[in-house]
């Protein structure tokens, strides 16, 4: 019973939020204006902030796992690559191709990430995870372009992209906070509260927004796919990072940090990054509905799992 109300704990208000967003969005309190906005607001001004306030608060240069950080951009090179090649073998469409892959490892890292480490493991960890997602935000990015640009129609201009990945608010969140950290800045009273303050909002906010979003429409189509990618990338990714973080000898908040990094559902700027390649932008969407939907209850099973094996 103790492991299943930690379990709960740890996903519940994760979960919850998503809901009142869908419920303020059946009542239309929420609508497209607002949801894309609140988005666009998230992605630029809240989620930055997060990142800076998180890593601008923990000790970073003394919390490097480089060990942890070289693991995790393997294994995901790992899995990019095994995708790669099964993948094709499933779908013929260059277009779906390129969005099954990118689905099966990127993950919503930052916005499930931080909340899911501290309900694991409290606020005195996060450091862990928030460095991680530093490295990862920048791969995840990166790695992306590549692949839906490969399999594109419609092959992008590289140096518009490159500029799209430098000019990134996450990446640059990240970089200004390491920078204050390790430089040993100090922040004036007032505007670190004030950044603080603003920090706060983003996870609420963000996570709202993306359960208005939640819309089922023409899935049937694409429902082998969904249903390939879904199982994947929240049951199959997700075991296989555990499994491996424990072979190379990681445990409790590291072998959390990778957990928070694969188990989430799919990144929801996936979604336009499929629509500015020229990729199947409706198939990338429904992939992030479906994974976003149930991903709370993957995410659950997992946590008390690994909590009633002495792992977590």
């Amino acid at each position: 019973m103790e492991n299943l109300i930690f379990s709960i704990n740890a996903v519940l208000p994760i979960f919850l939020l998503m809901c009142l967003g869908m419920f303020f969005r059946r009542i239309n309190l929420f609508d497209d204006n607002f949801i894309s906005k609140a988005n666009k607001f998230a992605f630029k001004i809240l989620l930055p902030a997060h990142l800076f306030n998180n890593i601008y608060k923990s000790e970073i240069s003394k919390t490097v796992d480089v060990k942890l950080i070289i693991f995790a951009l393997v294994i995901n090179v790992l899995i990019i690559g095994t995708m790669s090649v099964i993948v094709p073998k499933f779908e013929r469409d260059k277009r779906n191709i390129s969005v099954m892959i990118q689905g099966l490892y990127r993950s919503n890292f930052v916005l499930f990430g931080v909340p899911l480490s501290i309900n694991l493991f409290g606020d005195s960890n996060v450091v862990t995870v928030i460095t991680l997602i530093a490295i990862m935000i920048p791969f995840f990015n990166f790695t992306s372009v590549i692949l839906l640009d490969w399999y594109s129609n419609d092959r992008s201009d590289y140096k518009k992209t490159a500029i799209s990945i430098i000019k990134n608010p996450l990446i640059w969140g990240c970089i200004l906070g390491i920078a204050v950290s390790v430089l040993n800045i100090n922040i004036p009273q007032f505007a670190e509260k004030t950044v603080n303050e603003v920090a706060k909002m983003a996870t609420p906010l963000a996570l709202m927004a993306l359960g208005g979003e939640i819309k089922i429409e023409n899935t049937g189509k694409n429902l082998r796919n969904i249903a390939f990618v879904t199982v994947g990338k929240l049951l199959a990714v997700p075991a296989f990072v555990i499994a491996a973080g424990l072979a190379f000898g990681f445990r409790g908040v590291e072998l959390g940090a990778l957990f928070s990094m694969a188990a989430p559902s799919i990144s929801v700027s996936s979604y336009t990054m499929a629509q500015q390649c020229d990729c199947n932008s409706e198939l990338a969407g429904q992939l992030v509905f479906i994974t976003t939907l149930f991903s709370p209850l993957t995410i659950f099973l997992f946590v008390f799992l690994l909590k009633s094996v002495g792992i977590f």
